[in-house]
């Protein structure tokens, strides 16, 4: 939960702070995710794939990220806060390593999707326990994200994502990349 006024701890942000650091990192992640989602699309076009079961399993997952994005999007507006200056940079990182992991195989593809959606649960997690009661409606967003986020990471385990070669580096080297875009992403 947020604390307020006396309650602080001393170089904690304000509360605030923490709503638009919240609504900006949650904008930047989900339209990294969307371009992470196309840019395995595109390739599983380029590779005759597209119809397969793993292009339809994220096409879905694209479908509910799409969704996730016109929420922040829209709460960036109400709210008024500044969007990450690093939005070109996830936009092509987020294609660049859709489109890599799925030229690698479907089930590094999936790995990928693991990879992504267990830090960005976490994260969602760690969001949630912050927001006070009167960031009610934020925190259920939070929450109800978060939730699809758990569906997309059981659904890429459940096709295989551990059978991938070389699944514990290439999840290692997303995890990081994927935590180290949520630091930047939250302060720049």
């Amino acid at each position: 939960m947020m604390k307020t006024g006396a309650n602080r701890n001393p170089g904690d942000p304000e509360p605030r702070e923490v709503v638009e650091r919240t609504i900006r990192v949650d904008q930047a992640g989900e339209f990294g995710a969307v371009r992470i989602y196309e840019g395995q699309l595109a390739a599983l076009r380029w590779t005759g794939r597209s119809n397969s079961e793993t292009g339809r399993r994220i096409q879905h997952m694209a479908a509910q990220e799409r969704e996730h994005n016109k929420v922040f999007d829209r709460l960036l507006v109400e709210r008024r806060v500044r969007p990450t200056v690093l939005s070109p940079l996830w936009n092509v990182a987020g294609f660049a390593l859709g489109a890599a992991t799925a030229l690698m195989g479907d089930k590094a593809a999936m790995a990928c999707t693991v990879a992504v959606e267990e830090t960005i649960e976490e994260h969602y997690a760690h969001q949630a326990a912050r927001l006070g009661d009167d960031e009610a409606d934020l925190r259920t967003t939070v929450e109800k994200f978060r939730a699809e986020e758990i569906e997309h990471r059981d659904t890429a385990l459940a096709a295989g994502a551990e059978q991938a070669p070389a699944y514990e580096a290439l999840s290692a080297v997303i995890k990081t990349g994927s935590r180290l875009a949520i630091w930047l992403s939250t302060r720049i």
